[in-house]
């Protein structure tokens, strides 16, 4: 992946807990397609390569005071894929009380409907208020959590390549809709899982849509480095940012992948407005209700122009592949990003903006996968 790519992530009104507060965080449209509408295609206009879509089981911590409200991050993404035309669309999925199954339906079908453009960023659900929801499982440590989403990843990816491409073949003379020999069992079975298959999905444009993981700990930095086409990460500064890319490019050559189809994404909390006093203004205002914590320990409070050197520095300190942009604010400071002169997007499918070749089924005849 030779290009620097930009990420947006559209956490609800923002990252900021009381972003809800200021007046122009359209607040009261969050639970409307509008909304997420509005959000991903400004996204898109400023050049954005991809948007993540948190999830999770869970409400907001912190009580009467931050957003307390989430829709379905995969719903989401399908209600703005008819609305875009280039912009990859990065749901975050948790696997832990979600069947495989069902998760690689449902992100095979956003690629269809965002004719190529649909990734997975895997999460797990940790806590014991998650594990109470369910009622199915007692709460699991950050190693059972990962064990589990790597299995469930190679179900998911299994499942997606289970359906030939062509399989289709609706030969009406035979009355034949599916060539049976094109379709394949996966007969996986492990700690979590056992699933026959296949799919009931077809193999979908990219064949295998993006995976992203985020490297927060031992366990999910090494299921990023098995799994992962994209991985996350935060650091404090660049030189730790580079010295963790160059960590995993290292592990990812121990895995036997090849690291240059493997971007590192270096998460960057932002806040954008006209000027460095008014940025600085706008976040003093909303830090008196609630003291941040959440940011990530990188940020860019200011203009957009900063954000543009920034951005190149990164690049040329080779602190990452690409970031992931985290506004404090969502709507108010996408309406900034087209400073950055990103040109227009192309058509196309994700892979093709990652440089990722399309792959075989692993079950096609002649495949070395």
């Amino acid at each position: 992946m030779s290009e620097f790519l930009v990420g947006v992530e559209a956490d609800g009104t923002g990252v900021h807990p009381a972003s809800w507060r200021r007046a122009d965080s359209r607040a009261e449209e969050l639970s409307t397609g509008s909304y997420w509408v509005d959000a991903v295609t400004a996204a898109e206009r400023a050049g954005v390569d991809v948007v993540f879509v948190p999830d999770s089981f869970q409400l907001q911590q912190g009580g009467a005071g931050v957003t307390r409200a989430r829709l379905d991050a995969l719903a989401i993404a399908a209600r703005v894929a008819a609305a875009t035309r280039g912009i990859g669309l990065l749901p975050q999925a948790p696997v832990t009380h979600t069947e495989p199954f069902h998760l690689s339906k449902a992100i095979a079908s956003l690629d269809f409907a965002s004719l190529g453009r649909a990734g997975w960023e895997v999460t797990v659900s940790d806590g014991a208020e998650q594990a109470k929801a369910f009622g199915r499982k007692d709460t699991q440590d950050a190693a059972a959590l990962w064990h589990e989403g790597d299995e469930a990843i190679e179900v998911v990816t299994r499942l997606w390549d289970s359906s030939e491409d062509g399989a289709e073949i609706r030969d009406v003379p035979t009355g034949r809709f599916i060539d049976r020999e094109r379709l394949h069992y996966i007969d996986f079975a492990s700690d979590n899982f056992s699933v026959r298959g296949p799919s009931i999905t077809p193999r979908s444009p990219q064949g295998q849509p993006i995976v992203a993981v985020r490297a927060d700990d031992e366990p999910s930095t090494e299921v990023a480095v098995r799994r992962a086409d994209l991985i996350r990460i935060t650091a404090g500064d660049l030189a730790t940012a580079r010295a963790r890319r160059t960590a995993l490019r290292a592990a990812l050559v121990a895995a036997d992948r090849d690291p240059d189809t493997v971007a590192v994404l270096l998460d960057l909390d932002i806040h954008l407005a006209i000027s460095q006093q008014v940025a600085d203004a706008e976040v003093a205002d909303p830090e008196g209700w609630w003291p941040g914590d959440s940011m990530a320990p990188l940020r860019h409070i200011g203009t957009v122009a900063g954000l543009r050197t920034l951005l190149a520095e990164i690049a040329d300190a080779r602190g990452a592949d690409g970031v992931v942009l985290r506004p404090l604010v969502l709507h108010p400071t996408l309406a900034h990003l087209p400073g950055l002169g990103r040109g227009p997007l192309s058509a196309g499918t994700l892979r093709d903006r990652l440089g990722l070749a399309r792959p075989i089924s692993r079950y096609a005849t002649g495949s070395t996968r």
